[in-house]
């Protein structure tokens, strides 16, 4: 569930707490985390529910002036497309009302910052390697960080296909870089934290293979 830089200002101020989406199939779920840049919302309830039941209030606490506009943004086209206002979204989508709160700060962002201990750093390079060990692309973990390294704030496509990987599979891969406070989204592309300077240069140290494909 992607929110704008705009929505998540209205949530820091107290403003916004619910969401609508229409959706095939719900990406967020009630008792759910989702994090970003901005912070991590704690999601207290998803549930089904018709156009009908939206009103005035329901869609200023959306950050909409009615439920009117709330609903033209739901269900217009865009122009030259065929696909509805939601991505992906068809006859079959259901009308989704999603209650959040602001948890706190994304606890990904002070990890990135702080540096790890001697032991500390052995459970990471020991994580990255487990990784490794159950893709069933091979070895790619070390191997991004030094990809994201050379290209920082490349675009997510060129950085996937320098590593013969498609988008979508390589940006989950990042992720899990990024839980472990090891990358930082730019706006556009990547670039490695404090963190993940230290975890690469500690696994380079050590003769960690880390070679790039030609």
């Amino acid at each position: 569930m992607l929110l704008n830089q705009r929505t998540w200002a209205g949530i820091a101020s107290g403003e916004i707490d619910l969401a609508f989406r229409r959706w095939r199939k719900p990406t967020v779920k009630t008792g759910g985390r989702l994090r970003s840049g901005f912070g991590e919302l704690a999601i207290d309830e998803v549930e089904v529910i018709e156009r009908a039941d939206i009103d005035d209030d329901q869609a200023r606490r959306a950050g909409f002036p009615s439920a009117a506009e709330l609903i033209d943004d739901l269900f217009r086209r865009r122009s030259g497309s065929g696909r509805g206002r939601t991505a992906h979204v068809d006859e079959t989508s259901l009308l989704y009302r999603v209650r959040f709160h602001l948890a706190g700060p994304d606890p990904r962002a002070a990890r990135r910052e702080t540096l790890l201990e001697p032991d500390e750093l052995d459970g990471v390079l020991t994580r990255l390697a487990a990784i490794d060990v159950r893709s069933d692309r091979g070895p790619w973990t070390l191997r991004s960080l030094v990809l994201i390294r050379r290209w920082p704030e490349r675009r997510a496509p060129e950085l996937a296909e320098m590593e013969g990987c498609e988008t979508l599979p390589w940006k989950a891969q990042i992720r899990r870089l990024k839980d472990l406070g090891l990358t930082e989204s730019m706006r556009v592309g990547y670039r490695l934290s404090p963190r993940g300077v230290q975890v690469l240069g500690e696994a380079e140290r050590r003769g960690f293979s880390t070679e790039l494909p030609d």
